[in-house]
């Protein structure tokens, strides 16, 4: 059992749903960046997701893309980011940490060596949007065998015909993607969220997490309230771009912990 599997039993057996946050590893700097990674579970964090910085991110709007750059113009590399997860798993042995990416850097370290880093350094699971099920022998499945989930988009035009395709190697959890179109773009209506988890759960037994287009407590508790939890990047990568304080970035956080917590 992965630490993101016994988040969520331990999230089922107090009848909560779950809070993700996403922060770009590296942004705006290192140390900024780091003090808000382990401010994350104060503030609520079930799980987070840590960003690994890319030059040509195709799934992600300004916000995130900016983000990159900035972690990239700072010195931020994958090594980094590894170390950044060891730092925190210094003083949090139990909060999951998926690393959400593009595969380039990964194919560029080197598969088998960044598997055994990523283990060593307390990686719980992967996202790494640009690695369809097609080529699962690649990443998703030496993953897995390496003791981390692999944790797959479905989006709203991921039909029928092709969603089992999506969730045959899939673990951990699914991350649906509320919009078509990339991150920080429209905002997400549980309305039409609703049916769509309902449609990915009638095929799988993975907890479904939302993300893409959640900014408010009160969308995180709506989104949440049709979902097994929610997930936030842009809003939360937003305030490091405008060099918020990280105590006001947090307090942000808590807000849209507790909306997705009351749902």
């Amino acid at each position: 059992m992965t630490r993101i599997d016994a988040k969520f039993a331990a999230l089922r057996a107090e009848n909560r749903k779950a809070f993700v946050a996403y922060v770009m590893a590296g942004d705006p700097d290192y140390a900024t960046s780091l003090e808000i990674v382990r401010g994350l579970p104060g503030a609520g964090v079930d799980i987070i997701e840590l960003g690994m910085p890319f030059t040509d991110p195709m799934a992600d709007g300004p916000t995130i893309q900016l983000a990159g750059q900035r972690a990239l113009e700072g010195g931020q590399t994958l090594q980094k980011t590894l170390d950044m997860a060891r730092a925190f798993r210094e003083g949090d042995d139990t909060t999951p940490i998926v690393m959400m990416g593009y595969y380039n850097p990964i194919y560029n370290r080197g598969v088998e060596r960044f598997l055994k880093d990523a283990q060593e350094a307390g990686i719980d699971g992967l996202i790494v949007v640009d690695l369809p099920p097609e080529e699962d022998e690649e990443l998703c499945i030496p993953a897995q065998a390496a003791g981390l989930n692999f944790i797959r988009l479905a989006t709203p035009t991921t039909d029928d015909k092709r969603l089992p395709k999506v969730l045959q190697n899939t673990s951990g959890f699914v991350y649906y993607v509320s919009i078509t179109g990339i991150t920080g773009a429209a905002a997400a209506e549980a309305a039409d969220v609703g049916p769509e988890v309902a449609r990915i759960k009638a095929q799988t037994a993975l907890p479904v997490i939302v993300g893409f287009g959640i900014r408010t407590p009160e969308t995180a508790q709506a989104i949440a309230g049709v979902a097994d939890g929610a997930v936030v990047g842009s809003a939360i990568v937003k305030l490091v771009e405008d060099r918020r304080p990280v105590p006001e970035i947090l307090s942000y956080v808590a807000g849209l912990a507790a909306g997705a917590h009351r749902a």
